[in-house]
């Protein structure tokens, strides 16, 4: 799969103030990428200087080879969805869809053709005559992506723009949203703090962590063998030990527990519970070990769930394999 973006020392400053240190980044050619990080960590100044509304200190941007960090945003063949979905509340579904067009002096037939199709993908063409005021705010986020796909953009980049969703329709919008970037085969920018959102989306996920990628790859990857210690605290929940030199990350489910009254065979550590959630489909057990005073999480599902008591003392381990060693 080709690049068609390469981000090569990319730099910002505001002042003395280094937002963002060199970084570089390749995109793929029809790939759904999110870049992760909390607030501050500075990946909406990344996605705003791809799209042009921030200058670089310094480095270079490609856009299929060729370099676009000086040119202004009109001209670099990508669409940006914000959050907040400035539509003009005075015009139509239809009419906000063709806007763009028309200011490209698009032929009316043409018009007409790539909004009917743009309102189909986002299943907006029952709505087509009502205004954005006679929307639902999942209805309005598709007016603005139908709008910006509209254009046949070469990348959509999307600045957390499901944020201001409730929980069950930001999760069926997610679905929507990878549905259409595959039937489309653009790629896709996509920035976030929301981890969850980040693993159910993308091809690809980079972690950032002020302003420097800590991490790219795809999510199980991410999950499963993150590579810093912030990647393994930031996604999900880890238990971390020191082991020598290195620290080592276990997740909870992959923790075993064993009733104190069972024989010790395997070597596990003694814990007493402290405390315990029900979390829908886990129990999850807090567990100090009564030897390093270390609190331990766990994940015990189904069967495993039935058994444990605030109070109870244990036995708690897990497999050398599922140790990762971080960085």
């Amino acid at each position: 799969m080709k690049q068609i973006i390469e981000i090569e020392a990319i730099e910002k400053q505001f002042g003395d103030h280094v937002i963002i240190p060199p970084l570089s980044l390749d995109i793929q050619e029809g790939e759904f990428l999110t870049i992760l990080g909390p607030s501050g960590c500075g990946k909406t100044t990344l996605l705003r200087m791809i799209a042009g509304f921030e200058a670089p200190t310094d480095g270079t941007i490609l856009l299929s080879g060729q370099a676009i960090e000086n040119l202004p945003p009109y001209k670099r063949d990508m669409n940006l969805v914000f959050q907040h979905y400035a539509l003009f509340p005075h015009m139509t579904v239809e009419k906000n869809v063709r806007f763009g067009l028309q200011m490209k002096n698009v032929p009316e037939k043409e018009q007409k053709e790539r909004a009917e199709e743009a309102m189909r993908l986002t299943q907006l063409t029952e709505f087509r005559s009502r205004k954005p005021s006679q929307l639902s705010g999942g209805q309005q986020q598709r007016v603005a992506i139908a709008r910006a796909i509209v254009n046949n953009p070469k990348v959509l980049l999307l600045d957390e723009p499901l944020g201001a969703l409730d929980f069950k329709l930001r999760k069926d919008l997610q679905r929507e949203l990878k549905s259409l970037q595959r039937n489309l085969g653009i790629t896709f920018i996509y920035v976030t703090h929301d981890q969850e959102e980040a693993m159910s989306m993308s091809d690809r996920i980079a972690v950032m962590n002020q302003g420097r990628i800590e991490q790219i790859g795809a999510p199980k990857e991410i999950y499963h063998e993150p590579k810093t210690m912030f990647v393994a605290t930031f996604i999900g929940e880890n238990n971390i030990f020191a082991d020598g030199d290195a620290c080592v990350a276990i997740r909870p489910e992959k923790v075993k527990v064993r009733p104190s009254e069972e024989p010790n065979a395997l070597g596990y550590r003694l814990g007493r519970i402290e405390d315990t959630e029900f979390i829908g489909n886990a129990e999850k057990l807090y567990i100090r070990d009564t030897a390093t005073a270390e609190l331990i999480v766990a994940y015990q599902q189904g069967e495993e769930s039935r058994h444990w008591h605030i109070g109870d003392f244990v036995y708690v381990g897990w497999s050398k394999e599922d140790e990762v060693t971080l960085r």
